[in-house]
């Protein structure tokens, strides 16, 4: 099975240690267009853009560098609660269009409940699954060209058409990540691919093992990923004290805040990564060559594979083993990462290659829309 490798664009931030502004970058247009151009030009299938208020935003950065880019695809968050999903949907297709097909999308339910409130978003853990299963099914089927009447609990929508298709059909792959029973519900019904942190084998055969067996239940399958840091040097001596020098300046009192504010998130998987550390330096390896230190100052996936290249290669492939074919990774200073990864672990692993997609030639040519809507009696050519 070939993988599928994306890499990061780190919109929050990035820099040559965690939890200090010693070494920090500044992170503007110039350094992402260097990263995803890197990325593009080594080989990776896509990059993930995170989401938040302490991330620039993701689509408009997708926007920016998909014209600088030729393979690279882009996986950008979806918010149900947050925008409507007849917008989405449009913003959805439009991405997909000028993207000429490079445009993948990452269902966001959770984050940080602070943060949620001043989105305006005030559900439960539990609502905020609700809404988002109505979200998705709203979306899905304004994408495949359906004019949708819902009436659901959380999302109300008459007449929600879009007029404009996307060109990867019948939509945009739907990635999603969560660890919770209802976000495994929801990826079984929902979703083309369920991404998961980076946990121990056995706990990630465990999480796979549970969507199968939801996803066979509604005659589906579903498709798995796992994002993960990466730590990968020459020798393992050399990747362990790149670690180390990673959280050199990593003092308990952050330790500490970072802790106590991830634990106020209502995110199960959160408090997975945060149970995987004992919130000190101490006893960080969980896993043979599998790290949590990343986890005691960031949010969201907290661990890094650590060795030489034929090491975290075996690593790989025995995540691979389980059914995972995408990995999404990430190293600090994430562009001179993305250049050593690519060299060191990209000739010991049997690696897609994206191809530069092909201009497609039979998007209907409309002209001008008449009255706000398509009229199927109008003149329409084949481009």
């Amino acid at each position: 099975m070939s993988l599928n490798i994306f890499w990061f664009l780190p919109t929050h931030g990035d820099g040559r240690y965690l939890g200090t502004s010693e070494g920090g970058r500044t992170v503007d247009h110039s350094y992402l267009s260097q990263i995803a151009q890197a990325a593009d030009h080594l080989g990776y299938g896509g990059v993930l853009i995170p989401t938040g208020r302490s991330c620039e935003d993701s689509w408009l950065v997708a926007s920016s560098l998909i014209p600088l880019t030729k393979r690279l695809k882009f996986l950008v968050a979806l918010r149900p609660g947050i925008i409507s999903p007849t917008v989405a949907a449009r913003q959805a297709a439009t991405l997909d269009r000028l993207s000429n097909g490079r445009a993948l999308f990452n269902l966001v339910t959770g984050g940080s409940p602070d943060e949620l409130a001043g989105d305006g978003l005030h559900l439960s853990h539990a609502e905020r699954y609700e809404a988002s299963a109505e979200f998705t099914r709203i979306w899905r089927k304004l994408l495949v060209g359906e004019t949708v009447d819902f009436n659901g609990k959380h999302i109300q929508v008459k007449g929600a058409k879009i007029i404009y298709p996307p060109i990867q059909q019948p939509h945009p792959p739907l990635y999603f990540g969560g660890s919770s029973e209802a976000a495994q519900e929801l990826a079984a019904e929902q979703v083309e691919l369920y991404l998961t942190w980076g946990e121990p084998p056995a706990a990630v055969a465990e999480k796979i093992a549970q969507v199968r067996e939801k996803a066979a239940k509604h005659g589906r399958t579903v498709r798995f990923g796992i994002r993960l840091h990466v730590i990968v040097r020459e020798t393992n001596e050399e990747a362990w004290a790149a670690a180390d020098k990673l959280i050199a300046h990593l003092d308990q009192d952050t330790i500490d805040r970072a802790r106590e504010s991830l634990s106020h998130y209502d995110s199960v998987g959160q408090q997975r990564m945060l149970a995987l550390h004992n919130g000190t330096k101490d006893n960080l390896e969980i896993y043979p060559n599998l790290w949590a230190g990343v986890g005691l100052a960031r949010g969201g996936a907290g661990t890094a594979l650590v060795g030489d290249a034929q090491t975290v290669a075996a690593r790989i492939k025995e995540y691979a083993a389980l059914g995972i074919d995408t990995f999404v990774f990430s190293g600090y200073p994430h562009l001179e990462e993305s250049y050593r990864v690519a060299e060191l672990l990209f000739p010991l692993l049997d690696v897609a290659k994206p191809e530069e997609p092909k201009r497609i030639g039979n998007i209907k040519a409309y002209g001008e829309i008449v009255a706000n809507d398509f009229l199927p009696n109008t003149a329409v050519s084949e481009s």
